[in-house]
């Protein structure tokens, strides 16, 4: 059994969505956690814990940022926290994954599967520790969460599209 801490400074949780349907928005949260619980080496029987403070969403422009953290969107006041939960991981081959579980998004739980590619350990030359990566890759609807403002485009088509593309990669220090 593997006791990872997660490194924040080398992780990153980033989000791209469709705008005008020619372009695509990009953001990030800022602060996340994540927990890991089995061995690294069986990962199959691992579960892993995340949390978001949606109110750490950072895209660039102080409006849009305002905007997602309206009731319009994720309404931090009220939902402050996106959480995911493990349920199952099934090994694909030597380094990828695919990890589903329970996605609660403003208090709407819908089961999510995710891409997770293990680079491996290695060792830091810095400090001593052997280190753990993931690459997380996976899509979500945002709508199926709640999140269905939108508006039309004389053009036809809407502003925001409702695939959500989730990218993270998470570097954990192995105790």
């Amino acid at each position: 059994m593997s006791t990872l801490a997660l490194d924040k400074v080398h992780s990153a949780v980033n989000f791209t969505v469709k705008h005008m349907m020619v372009s695509k928005a990009k953001g990030e949260f800022q602060e996340f956690d994540v927990a890991f619980s089995g061995d690294f080496n069986d990962l199959e029987n691992a579960s892993v814990t995340a949390k978001i403070d949606v109110s750490s969403i950072e895209t660039n422009n102080e409006d849009r940022n305002g905007h997602l953290k309206s009731e319009d969107f994720f309404n931090t006041e009220q939902y402050p926290e996106i959480t995911f939960e493990s349920t199952s991981i099934k090994k694909l081959n030597d380094t990828d994954y695919e990890v589903t579980g329970d996605l609660t998004i403003r208090d709407v739980t819908n089961q999510a599967t995710f891409k997770v590619e293990y680079n491996g350990t290695a060792k830091d030359p810095m400090e001593g520790n052997t280190i753990a990566g993931f690459d997380v890759e996976g899509s979500i609807n945002r709508e199926a969460y709640g999140l269905t403002w939108n508006a039309p485009l004389e053009t036809g088509g809407v502003l925001i599209g409702k695939d959500v593309k989730v990218t993270a990669g998470f570097e954990f220090v192995v105790q």
